[in-house]
């Protein structure tokens, strides 16, 4: 994979990575974000900018060599962005944060409650019913960033937590990565459904194509998932994640086979029926319950890994839905891609403070 082309100032300056000696200065990437910080947490340069520099920290770039992952000019631009993404996630959480938080309950019960309460876009219903086959591609495209390297965000949290926690958090990954064999990790699953619906399976393949807002949801578990003051969030986006799957990936696949697909490209949503049904208790009840109970003071962390995990899903399918029911595409277009001869032509797209959607169950039982 290559470093992709910029989408502005900050991923312009990035370009300079590109063949640069692991000595270089590479100062002037963080002065540039620092002057270009803005808002919105869907920004497409800064989520873009953001993502490569995590992407140094997983397989990294063919055209940019491996001893920049630890550049400190680089870690000094990524805090800049981190931030302030940190800082937009928690005010994007906060509503559900506070609901949750309220009254004495159990960790279980504040985060299922909070997922219960959720009332967003029907994403996974629209699949099931509606969703044509150029619309599949795009749900999978936006998907690709995170699934084809599925569960390596969260196993950065493994190290950070202790105990009964970090032995659930194993328990999880452990079938995450396909119980030991590599053509049943879920990566390696969902490459496979990319395939069977003509799709480009390498990873980083579709960078150039996706927005601001599909990076942001991925950045945000990179986030959670690499800083240790941030394991409980880590935890608590990773409970979220597995309890808002189950129902959501059986309509998933009810969708696929309806397009055409068959049994074979519907086989990773399949296997996320049973197997986050299970996550989601280990999850929920296990890890974030025994991470809480050995620190009481983690409780709030929990809830807004919760709580970003809930908006930042929310507002991708808003924003997907949308465009699909307009009759047009979810992805970016190819005006888009060449910023650094010339000035941005319109603002970046908003991401907005939508309601709680309604849980997984809500949504099933809803039809």
């Amino acid at each position: 994979m290559l470093l992709p082309n910029p989408r502005g100032p900050i991923t312009c300056e990035l370009q300079q990575l590109r063949g640069a000696a692991p000595d270089a200065d590479l100062g002037a990437v963080a002065a540039v974000a620092a002057q270009n910080l803005d808002g919105d947490p869907g920004n497409d340069d800064a989520q873009l900018a953001l993502w490569a520099l995590y992407e140094l920290h997983y397989c990294g770039f063919d055209d940019v060599e491996s001893a920049h992952e630890w550049s400190p000019d680089l870690i000094a631009a990524r805090r800049l962005l981190e931030r302030r993404f940190e800082s937009q996630l928690r005010e994007l959480a906060a509503p559900r944060v506070e609901a949750a938080i309220t009254g004495m309950r159990t960790i279980a019960d504040r985060v299922f409650g909070m997922v219960a309460n959720d009332n967003g876009p029907q994403l996974a219903s629209y699949v099931q019913r509606s969703m044509t086959r150029p619309q599949l591609h795009e749900l999978l495209i936006h998907r690709s960033v995170y699934h084809l390297k599925e569960a390596d965000p969260h196993t950065f949290a493994i190290p950070r937590l202790q105990g009964a926690a970090k032995a659930a958090l194993v328990e999880i990954q452990f079938d995450e990565y396909g119980g030991g064999r590599a053509e049943e990790m879920h990566s390696a699953l969902f490459a496979g459904t990319m395939r069977k619906c003509g799709l480009d399976d390498t990873y980083g393949a579709y960078i150039p194509n996706v927005p601001g807002y599909t990076l942001a949801v991925s950045n945000a578990m990179s986030l959670f998932g690499l800083h240790r003051r941030l394991r409980a969030a880590a935890a608590g986006h990773l409970a979220a994640f597995e309890a808002t799957s189950s129902l959501p990936n059986r309509r998933y696949a009810a969708g696929v086979r309806r397009l055409g697909y068959g049994d074979a490209a519907a086989r990773y949503f399949d296997e996320h029926v049973e197997a986050d049904a299970v996550h989601e208790q280990v999850a929920v009840r296990e890890m974030c319950g025994a991470l809480v109970a050995s620190d009481p003071g983690q409780l709030e962390n929990v809830l807004f890994g919760a709580a970003a995990c809930l908006a930042l899903d929310a507002h991708a399918a808003e924003q997907q839905l949308t465009a699909w029911r307009s009759g047009g595409s979810s992805l970016r277009s190819a005006r888009d891609l060449d910023p650094c001869d010339r000035p941005p032509t319109s603002a970046p797209p908003k991401i907005a403070i939508t309601a709680p959607r309604r849980s997984a169950v809500a949504q099933a039982a809803s039809g």
